[in-house]
């Protein structure tokens, strides 16, 4: 008599899940055997269980040995637990889920989704070999559960957060669906050039790490000034690096060298550029210099340049941070810069597997700081250029190349 596949599997998918994984391999085996040749094989397709492990089971049903009540496996067999194999595996994972109160305080992982993927790689570049299922049964173990947000902190919140973060979310939304160019800006942490540690481990033959400066005190090459520009349609990044300061004017250069390189070409209808930025720095939204630099660019490329900025303390929101610069300190972790050139090279190399690419160039410009934007010179930039929103012009507003018509 054929058996239908169909049949069996149907039968198995409604007893197996009551069973224990010894009880699961002694039906299967007594299945596989009562349909004679090529049972195991009919019965593994059916199950979704190895043909080994059916095997195993057959072997047990044949040899007459006694059930041992409350067991599945005969002492001793199977794999010892990953704790037992790797001591230490606990104590990493511990750290890089928890790393501001039991690990490093700046580890790439604080600002990134701690996905069990993500921890997985970051504890394999560790030495500890852990798939990401394992990583989910071992957080448990340490009494971790995915848990959101508790909001209990009042005092330094602003009252329109939520409504702000609503606002530029409906901006962005608007923007994306009519074709146009939304970036979000900001400068990343300043980086030391030379022989200094940086934080992470790459690979190098074994007893030989790579020797670099005790003390991290600035030497003769300075500073790398990185500012980033993310393309969030394009899920692209442009980083210009720079020597001398992080103004508002070197903020206003990287977008533009990010248009005339970039923008342009991929998006040659546009008429308007939305720019995300924080509420602080460079680009903060008391800063007359940003608005006069932004207002230039206006007026340089014809574009209406729309700015929202992100409410007070919430900086780690912008999508520059988690998109970008999160995935450039892992592809540089543990390489030294040593040069302006090897900062910018390890920013150009890094890739995500989404399909993050990421452009990166020098700038050897000179950009001073203390340059003061007179009132007489903002009140002519604010008629002429600067159009508020109506919700919280200060945080939202137009920069246009000309007067509106009447």
């Amino acid at each position: 008599m054929e058996i239908d596949e169909r049949v069996l599997a149907a039968k198995f998918e409604a007893i197996l899940p009551h069973l224990d994984e010894r009880q699961r391999r002694l039906v299967l085996a007594a299945e596989a055997r009562s349909l004679g040749h090529g049972g195991i094989s009919l019965v593994a397709r059916a199950s979704g269980v190895s043909r080994v492990t059916i095997t195993a089971g057959v072997g047990d049903l044949e040899s007459g040995r006694d059930p041992m009540p409350g067991r599945s496996r005969r002492p001793g067999a199977g794999r010892k637990p990953l704790t037992e194999t790797d001591p230490g595996l606990l104590g990493a994972l511990d750290a890089l889920v928890d790393p501001v109160t039991r690990g490093d305080p700046m580890s790439r992982l604080r600002w990134t989704t701690k996905s069990t993927r993500s921890l997985a790689d970051e504890l394999g570049a560790l030495g500890h070999r852990v798939s990401h299922h394992s990583v989910g049964r071992l957080l448990s173990d340490l009494d971790y559960s995915l848990q959101g947000n508790a909001k209990t902190v009042e005092g330094t919140q602003h009252p329109d957060r939520d409504a702000q973060f609503r606002y530029i979310n409906g901006k962005v939304t608007a923007h994306l669906a009519d074709g146009d160019p939304v970036i979000s800006v900001d400068a990343k942490k300043k980086e030391l050039i030379g022989e200094y540690a940086n934080t992470g481990r790459d690979w190098r033959p074994a007893g030989a790490p790579r020797r670099v400066q005790v003390h991290d005190f600035p030497g003769p090459a300075g500073k790398a000034v990185p500012y980033g520009v993310y393309d969030l349609a394009a899920d692209a990044g442009w980083v210009s690096v720079g020597c001398d300061g992080d103004t508002a004017q070197f903020a206003v250069a990287t977008i533009r060298r990010w248009w005339h390189t970039v923008g342009a070409t991929a998006y040659p209808q546009a008429k308007r550029l939305l720019i995300t930025a924080d509420a602080g720095g460079s680009n903060g939204y008391r800063l007359r210099l940003w608005k006069k630099e932004l207002a230039d660019l206006a007026t340089e490329t014809g574009l209406t340049i729309t700015v929202c900025h992100m409410p007070p303390g919430t900086s780690k929101w912008n999508k520059v941070e988690h998109r970008l610069f999160s995935h450039i300190s892992m592809n540089w972790a543990g390489q030294p810069l040593t040069s302006h050139e090897v900062a910018v090279n390890l920013i150009a190399g890094t890739t995500t597997r989404s399909g993050l690419s990421v452009q990166a160039e020098l700038d050897p410009g000179s950009y001073p700081r203390g340059i003061k934007i007179s009132d007489r010179e903002m009140r002519l930039l604010k008629e002429r250029h600067v159009r508020p929103h109506e919700f919280h012009g200060e945080w939202n507003y137009d920069l246009i190349a000309t007067e509106p018509p009447e």
